[in-house]
Protein backbone atom coordinates (compact mmCIF):
# COMPACT_ATOMS: atom_id res chain seq x y z
CA UNK A 1 0.00 0.00 0.00
CA UNK A 2 1.35 3.65 -0.77
CA UNK A 3 1.30 6.29 1.30
CA UNK A 4 -1.24 8.30 -1.09
CA UNK A 5 -3.43 5.54 -0.04
CA UNK A 6 -3.50 3.74 -3.19
CA UNK A 7 -3.19 -0.10 -3.45
CA UNK A 8 0.08 -1.02 -6.09
CA UNK A 9 0.26 -3.70 -8.35
CA UNK A 10 3.86 -4.60 -10.05
CA UNK A 11 3.31 -6.35 -13.31
CA UNK A 12 6.77 -7.25 -15.61
CA UNK A 13 6.10 -8.22 -18.66
CA UNK A 14 7.24 -11.34 -19.93
CA UNK A 15 8.67 -12.27 -23.56
CA UNK A 16 5.78 -13.81 -25.21
CA UNK A 17 3.59 -10.38 -24.19
CA UNK A 18 6.15 -8.59 -26.24
CA UNK A 19 4.57 -5.94 -28.72
CA UNK A 20 1.04 -6.54 -26.98
CA UNK A 21 -0.92 -3.23 -25.93
CA UNK A 22 -0.72 -1.85 -22.21
CA UNK A 23 -4.57 -2.21 -21.60
CA UNK A 24 -4.86 -6.24 -22.71
CA UNK A 25 -1.60 -7.30 -21.50
CA UNK A 26 -2.74 -5.40 -17.75
CA UNK A 27 -6.50 -7.58 -18.28
CA UNK A 28 -5.04 -10.49 -18.91
CA UNK A 29 -2.96 -9.77 -15.97
CA UNK A 30 -4.63 -8.22 -13.03
CA UNK A 31 -8.14 -8.89 -11.43
CA UNK A 32 -9.31 -5.95 -12.93
CA UNK A 33 -11.78 -5.61 -15.80
CA UNK A 34 -9.81 -4.05 -19.11
CA UNK A 35 -12.60 -1.08 -18.72
CA UNK A 36 -11.20 -0.15 -15.31
CA UNK A 37 -7.73 -0.70 -16.15
CA UNK A 38 -8.15 1.47 -19.30
CA UNK A 39 -9.89 4.27 -17.09
CA UNK A 40 -6.76 4.13 -14.87
CA UNK A 41 -4.31 4.45 -17.89
CA UNK A 42 -6.01 7.52 -18.97
CA UNK A 43 -5.76 8.78 -15.33
CA UNK A 44 -1.95 8.51 -15.10
CA UNK A 45 -2.41 5.86 -12.76
CA UNK A 46 -0.31 3.35 -14.62
CA UNK A 47 3.44 3.77 -15.23
CA UNK A 48 5.73 1.48 -17.27
CA UNK A 49 9.41 1.95 -16.59
CA UNK A 50 8.81 4.51 -13.84
CA UNK A 51 6.84 6.57 -17.26
CA UNK A 52 4.18 7.51 -16.74
CA UNK A 53 1.85 6.12 -20.03
CA UNK A 54 -1.99 7.36 -20.88
CA UNK A 55 -2.17 5.62 -23.88
CA UNK A 56 -3.99 2.12 -23.51
CA UNK A 57 -2.33 1.16 -27.01
CA UNK A 58 1.33 1.29 -25.57
CA UNK A 59 3.40 -1.50 -26.64
CA UNK A 60 4.99 -2.80 -24.05
CA UNK A 61 7.91 -4.65 -24.35
CA UNK A 62 9.92 -7.55 -22.62
CA UNK A 63 11.48 -7.01 -18.89
CA UNK A 64 8.96 -3.90 -18.68
CA UNK A 65 8.06 -3.15 -15.19
CA UNK A 66 4.75 -1.47 -15.07
CA UNK A 67 3.07 0.01 -12.05
CA UNK A 68 -0.37 0.22 -11.71
CA UNK A 69 -1.99 2.50 -8.74
CA UNK A 70 -5.51 1.59 -7.49
CA UNK A 71 -7.33 4.21 -5.55
CA UNK A 72 -9.31 2.66 -2.96
CA UNK A 73 -12.64 2.35 -3.18
CA UNK A 74 -14.99 4.69 -2.62
CA UNK A 75 -17.62 3.70 0.53
CA UNK A 76 -20.50 6.13 -0.92
CA UNK A 77 -23.87 5.59 0.54
CA UNK A 78 -26.28 4.99 -2.22
CA UNK A 79 -29.39 7.01 -1.64
CA UNK A 80 -33.07 6.29 -1.98
CA UNK A 81 -34.66 7.36 -5.08
CA UNK A 82 -38.68 7.18 -5.97
CA UNK A 83 -38.59 4.03 -8.20
CA UNK A 84 -41.49 2.28 -8.87
CA UNK A 85 -41.48 -1.34 -7.55
CA UNK A 86 -44.10 -4.19 -8.22
CA UNK A 87 -44.40 -5.43 -4.61
CA UNK A 88 -45.59 -9.16 -4.02
CA UNK A 89 -45.20 -9.52 -0.50
CA UNK A 90 -44.02 -7.12 2.48
CA UNK A 91 -43.74 -6.86 6.24
CA UNK A 92 -41.31 -6.18 9.25
CA UNK A 93 -38.76 -8.24 8.38
CA UNK A 94 -38.51 -9.33 4.89
CA UNK A 95 -40.15 -7.47 0.96
CA UNK A 96 -40.59 -9.35 -2.14
CA UNK A 97 -40.75 -7.65 -5.40
CA UNK A 98 -41.10 -8.45 -8.48
CA UNK A 99 -38.12 -7.10 -10.83
CA UNK A 100 -38.80 -5.64 -13.99
CA UNK A 101 -35.93 -5.74 -17.14
CA UNK A 102 -33.33 -3.38 -17.03
CA UNK A 103 -33.10 -2.60 -13.22
CA UNK A 104 -29.59 -3.41 -11.82
CA UNK A 105 -29.96 -4.75 -8.32
CA UNK A 106 -27.04 -2.80 -6.63
CA UNK A 107 -24.71 0.00 -7.61
CA UNK A 108 -21.37 -1.03 -9.43
CA UNK A 109 -18.89 0.31 -11.83
CA UNK A 110 -21.98 2.41 -14.68
CA UNK A 111 -25.18 1.79 -12.31
CA UNK A 112 -24.21 4.32 -9.36
CA UNK A 113 -27.62 5.30 -9.10
CA UNK A 114 -30.78 3.74 -10.54
CA UNK A 115 -30.81 0.57 -8.86
CA UNK A 116 -33.42 -1.83 -7.14
CA UNK A 117 -31.12 -0.78 -3.84
CA UNK A 118 -31.50 3.06 -4.59
CA UNK A 119 -35.88 2.47 -5.12
CA UNK A 120 -35.33 -0.19 -2.08
CA UNK A 121 -34.13 2.61 0.25
CA UNK A 122 -36.22 4.87 -0.58
CA UNK A 123 -39.28 2.22 0.00
CA UNK A 124 -37.41 1.09 3.49
CA UNK A 125 -36.10 4.03 4.92
CA UNK A 126 -34.17 3.05 8.15
CA UNK A 127 -35.46 -0.35 8.25
CA UNK A 128 -33.42 -1.89 5.33
CA UNK A 129 -30.89 -4.45 6.58
CA UNK A 130 -26.90 -3.60 6.48
CA UNK A 131 -25.28 -6.63 7.08
CA UNK A 132 -24.58 -6.89 2.73
CA UNK A 133 -22.67 -3.57 3.15
CA UNK A 134 -23.71 0.27 2.13
CA UNK A 135 -23.76 -0.60 -1.13
CA UNK A 136 -26.27 -3.85 -1.07
CA UNK A 137 -28.02 -3.55 2.14
CA UNK A 138 -30.62 -6.66 2.78
CA UNK A 139 -29.22 -8.15 -0.79
CA UNK A 140 -28.91 -12.03 -0.35
CA UNK A 141 -29.16 -12.88 -3.74
CA UNK A 142 -29.12 -11.30 -7.25
CA UNK A 143 -30.65 -10.99 -10.80
CA UNK A 144 -28.72 -10.27 -14.22
CA UNK A 145 -29.75 -6.93 -15.05
CA UNK A 146 -32.13 -8.03 -18.08
CA UNK A 147 -33.54 -10.91 -16.06
CA UNK A 148 -37.12 -10.71 -14.62
CA UNK A 149 -38.62 -12.11 -11.45
CA UNK A 150 -39.15 -12.60 -7.98
CA UNK A 151 -36.62 -11.68 -5.60
CA UNK A 152 -36.38 -11.33 -1.73
CA UNK A 153 -34.81 -8.75 0.20
CA UNK A 154 -34.12 -8.83 4.26
CA UNK A 155 -35.10 -5.86 6.24
CA UNK A 156 -33.85 -6.46 9.28
CA UNK A 157 -29.90 -7.97 10.50
CA UNK A 158 -31.83 -11.33 11.89
CA UNK A 159 -33.80 -11.88 8.84
CA UNK A 160 -30.61 -11.14 6.77
CA UNK A 161 -28.74 -13.82 8.35
CA UNK A 162 -31.37 -16.37 8.24
CA UNK A 163 -31.91 -15.70 4.57
CA UNK A 164 -28.60 -15.69 3.76
CA UNK A 165 -27.96 -19.11 5.27
CA UNK A 166 -31.13 -20.62 3.40
CA UNK A 167 -28.99 -18.67 -0.14
CA UNK A 168 -25.99 -20.72 1.11
CA UNK A 169 -27.49 -24.18 0.99
CA UNK A 170 -29.04 -23.58 -2.77
CA UNK A 171 -32.45 -25.74 -1.21
CA UNK A 172 -29.82 -28.63 -0.82
CA UNK A 173 -30.98 -29.43 2.33
CA UNK A 174 -33.13 -26.76 3.12
CA UNK A 175 -36.29 -24.83 2.42
CA UNK A 176 -35.28 -22.70 -0.49
CA UNK A 177 -37.07 -23.06 -3.86
CA UNK A 178 -36.21 -20.83 -6.76
CA UNK A 179 -37.15 -22.06 -10.47
CA UNK A 180 -37.02 -19.87 -13.85
CA UNK A 181 -38.51 -20.23 -17.16
CA UNK A 182 -36.35 -20.02 -19.96
CA UNK A 183 -37.07 -19.65 -24.12
CA UNK A 184 -34.06 -21.52 -25.65
CA UNK A 185 -32.95 -22.47 -29.18
CA UNK A 186 -33.88 -25.83 -30.17
CA UNK A 187 -34.83 -28.27 -27.59
CA UNK A 188 -32.96 -31.24 -25.65
CA UNK A 189 -33.96 -34.48 -26.95
CA UNK A 190 -34.13 -35.71 -23.33
CA UNK A 191 -37.13 -33.96 -21.36
CA UNK A 192 -34.70 -33.68 -18.41
CA UNK A 193 -30.98 -33.81 -17.32
CA UNK A 194 -28.68 -31.71 -15.49
CA UNK A 195 -25.63 -29.70 -16.11
CA UNK A 196 -22.38 -29.90 -14.04
CA UNK A 197 -19.87 -27.72 -15.03
CA UNK A 198 -17.74 -25.48 -13.16
CA UNK A 199 -18.01 -21.38 -14.32
CA UNK A 200 -15.46 -18.85 -14.17
CA UNK A 201 -14.33 -15.35 -15.81
CA UNK A 202 -13.96 -15.72 -19.39
CA UNK A 203 -10.05 -15.99 -20.16
CA UNK A 204 -10.12 -12.96 -22.74
CA UNK A 205 -13.52 -11.25 -22.07
CA UNK A 206 -14.02 -10.34 -18.76
CA UNK A 207 -17.56 -9.62 -18.69
CA UNK A 208 -18.45 -12.98 -19.95
CA UNK A 209 -18.28 -16.46 -17.75
CA UNK A 210 -17.42 -19.41 -19.07
CA UNK A 211 -16.88 -22.96 -18.61
CA UNK A 212 -13.87 -23.34 -16.81
CA UNK A 213 -11.94 -26.41 -15.27
CA UNK A 214 -10.70 -24.10 -12.05
CA UNK A 215 -13.99 -22.59 -11.75
CA UNK A 216 -16.28 -22.96 -9.39
CA UNK A 217 -18.82 -25.73 -9.00
CA UNK A 218 -21.79 -24.85 -10.81
CA UNK A 219 -25.49 -26.95 -11.28
CA UNK A 220 -28.58 -26.53 -12.84
CA UNK A 221 -31.01 -28.63 -13.20
CA UNK A 222 -33.39 -28.25 -16.16
CA UNK A 223 -36.84 -30.08 -17.61
CA UNK A 224 -38.38 -29.12 -20.60
CA UNK A 225 -41.82 -28.06 -20.89
CA UNK A 226 -43.10 -27.14 -23.98
CA UNK A 227 -41.24 -27.76 -27.51
CA UNK A 228 -42.02 -25.49 -30.77
CA UNK A 229 -41.99 -27.58 -33.60
CA UNK A 230 -42.68 -25.42 -36.33
CA UNK A 231 -43.90 -27.21 -39.00
CA UNK A 232 -44.54 -24.91 -41.86
CA UNK A 233 -41.57 -23.10 -41.71
CA UNK A 234 -38.74 -25.69 -42.60
CA UNK A 235 -35.13 -24.27 -42.34
CA UNK A 236 -33.92 -23.01 -45.92
CA UNK A 237 -32.77 -25.54 -48.06
CA UNK A 238 -34.77 -28.34 -46.64
CA UNK A 239 -37.36 -30.53 -49.40
CA UNK A 240 -39.60 -31.58 -45.95
CA UNK A 241 -40.94 -30.26 -43.33
CA UNK A 242 -38.77 -29.35 -39.80
CA UNK A 243 -38.86 -32.20 -37.84
CA UNK A 244 -36.49 -30.56 -34.83
CA UNK A 245 -38.03 -27.70 -32.40
CA UNK A 246 -37.56 -24.22 -33.17
CA UNK A 247 -37.29 -23.36 -29.86
CA UNK A 248 -38.42 -24.82 -26.50
CA UNK A 249 -39.42 -23.56 -23.17
CA UNK A 250 -37.05 -24.97 -20.30
CA UNK A 251 -37.79 -24.74 -16.48
CA UNK A 252 -34.27 -24.27 -14.74
CA UNK A 253 -33.67 -24.72 -10.97
CA UNK A 254 -30.39 -24.02 -9.64
CA UNK A 255 -28.38 -26.35 -6.80
CA UNK A 256 -25.41 -23.15 -7.53
CA UNK A 257 -26.13 -19.79 -8.36
CA UNK A 258 -23.34 -18.20 -9.14
CA UNK A 259 -22.84 -15.29 -11.74
CA UNK A 260 -24.70 -15.87 -15.43
CA UNK A 261 -25.38 -19.63 -14.87
CA UNK A 262 -28.55 -20.60 -16.40
CA UNK A 263 -27.12 -18.74 -19.41
CA UNK A 264 -23.86 -20.47 -19.93
CA UNK A 265 -25.00 -24.08 -19.26
CA UNK A 266 -27.73 -23.49 -21.49
CA UNK A 267 -25.63 -22.02 -23.90
CA UNK A 268 -23.30 -25.15 -23.14
CA UNK A 269 -25.49 -28.10 -24.29
CA UNK A 270 -25.78 -25.98 -27.16
CA UNK A 271 -29.43 -24.65 -26.50
CA UNK A 272 -28.55 -20.73 -25.42
CA UNK A 273 -31.45 -18.40 -24.66
CA UNK A 274 -33.66 -16.48 -27.24
CA UNK A 275 -32.63 -12.98 -27.35
CA UNK A 276 -29.44 -13.43 -25.21
CA UNK A 277 -26.56 -10.87 -26.98
CA UNK A 278 -23.56 -12.00 -24.76
CA UNK A 279 -24.42 -16.47 -24.88
CA UNK A 280 -26.39 -16.19 -28.04
CA UNK A 281 -24.78 -14.48 -30.69
CA UNK A 282 -24.38 -17.22 -33.13
CA UNK A 283 -28.54 -17.76 -33.21
CA UNK A 284 -29.27 -14.40 -34.34
CA UNK A 285 -29.67 -15.93 -37.86
CA UNK A 286 -32.32 -18.62 -36.46
CA UNK A 287 -34.32 -16.01 -35.98
CA UNK A 288 -34.92 -14.88 -39.96
CA UNK A 289 -36.77 -18.28 -39.77
CA UNK A 290 -39.41 -17.57 -37.11
CA UNK A 291 -42.86 -16.91 -37.99
CA UNK A 292 -43.93 -13.12 -38.08
CA UNK A 293 -45.36 -12.75 -35.25
CA UNK A 294 -42.75 -15.03 -33.15
CA UNK A 295 -40.17 -13.08 -34.75
CA UNK A 296 -41.58 -9.17 -34.44
CA UNK A 297 -41.87 -11.12 -30.28
CA UNK A 298 -38.04 -12.06 -29.96
CA UNK A 299 -36.90 -8.48 -31.60
CA UNK A 300 -39.15 -6.52 -29.26
CA UNK A 301 -37.62 -8.42 -26.50
CA UNK A 302 -34.18 -6.33 -26.54
CA UNK A 303 -33.09 -8.75 -23.80
CA UNK A 304 -32.65 -12.74 -22.97
CA UNK A 305 -35.86 -14.43 -22.21
CA UNK A 306 -34.89 -15.79 -19.07
CA UNK A 307 -37.64 -15.18 -15.95
CA UNK A 308 -37.14 -16.08 -12.09
CA UNK A 309 -41.08 -17.13 -11.65
CA UNK A 310 -40.81 -19.56 -8.16
CA UNK A 311 -39.65 -18.01 -5.30
CA UNK A 312 -39.92 -20.28 -1.83
CA UNK A 313 -38.35 -19.41 1.23
CA UNK A 314 -39.02 -20.36 4.95
CA UNK A 315 -39.65 -16.58 7.15
CA UNK A 316 -36.65 -15.87 8.34
CA UNK A 317 -38.79 -15.14 11.88
CA UNK A 318 -41.88 -16.97 12.02
CA UNK A 319 -40.77 -19.65 10.56
CA UNK A 320 -43.46 -20.34 7.94
CA UNK A 321 -43.09 -21.26 4.62
CA UNK A 322 -43.74 -19.22 1.60
CA UNK A 323 -44.03 -19.95 -1.66
CA UNK A 324 -44.66 -16.77 -4.56
CA UNK A 325 -45.17 -17.25 -8.23
CA UNK A 326 -44.76 -14.39 -10.98
CA UNK A 327 -46.44 -14.07 -14.29
CA UNK A 328 -44.81 -13.89 -17.05
CA UNK A 329 -44.16 -10.53 -18.30
CA UNK A 330 -45.74 -8.63 -21.13
CA UNK A 331 -42.86 -9.10 -23.25
CA UNK A 332 -42.50 -12.65 -22.54
CA UNK A 333 -45.66 -13.54 -22.80
CA UNK A 334 -45.86 -12.12 -25.97
CA UNK A 335 -43.33 -14.47 -27.15
CA UNK A 336 -44.82 -17.23 -25.70
CA UNK A 337 -47.86 -16.94 -27.27
CA UNK A 338 -46.48 -16.09 -30.47
CA UNK A 339 -44.85 -19.72 -30.38
CA UNK A 340 -47.83 -21.96 -28.96
CA UNK A 341 -49.67 -20.65 -32.05
CA UNK A 342 -47.60 -21.68 -34.39
CA UNK A 343 -46.99 -24.30 -33.22
CA UNK A 344 -49.95 -26.67 -32.65
CA UNK A 345 -48.25 -29.31 -31.07
CA UNK A 346 -45.22 -30.36 -29.67
CA UNK A 347 -43.47 -33.90 -29.35
CA UNK A 348 -42.77 -35.75 -25.98
CA UNK A 349 -39.30 -37.48 -26.47
CA UNK A 350 -39.17 -40.62 -24.53
CA UNK A 351 -42.88 -41.70 -25.73
CA UNK A 352 -43.02 -39.71 -29.34
CA UNK A 353 -46.95 -39.25 -28.48
CA UNK A 354 -48.04 -35.35 -29.67
CA UNK A 355 -49.07 -33.33 -26.49
CA UNK A 356 -51.26 -30.11 -26.68
CA UNK A 357 -49.24 -26.72 -25.88
CA UNK A 358 -50.87 -24.74 -22.95
CA UNK A 359 -49.75 -21.58 -21.73
CA UNK A 360 -47.23 -22.13 -18.69
CA UNK A 361 -48.89 -21.70 -15.16
CA UNK A 362 -46.64 -19.39 -13.28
Amino acid sequence: MSSSGKQQQEIEVSGKEAGGRLDRVLAERSELSRTRLKALILAGEVAVGGRTVRDPSHKVHADDVIMVNVPEPEAAEPSGEDIPLKIVFEDEAIIVIDKPAGLVVHPAAGHATGTLVNALIAHCGDSLSGIGGVKRPGIVHRLDKDTTGLMVVAKTDRAHQALAAQFADHGRTGPLKRAYLAFAWGAPPRPKGTVDAPLGRHPTSRDKIAIRKDGRHAVTHWQVLERYVLERYPSPGSTGKASAPAASLIECRLETGRTHQIRVHLAHIGHPLMGDPVYGPGFRTKAARLPPDARAALEGLGRQALHAYLLAVQHPTTGQQLEFRSELPGDLARLHHSLVTSAATATDPPSGRPKKLSRTKG
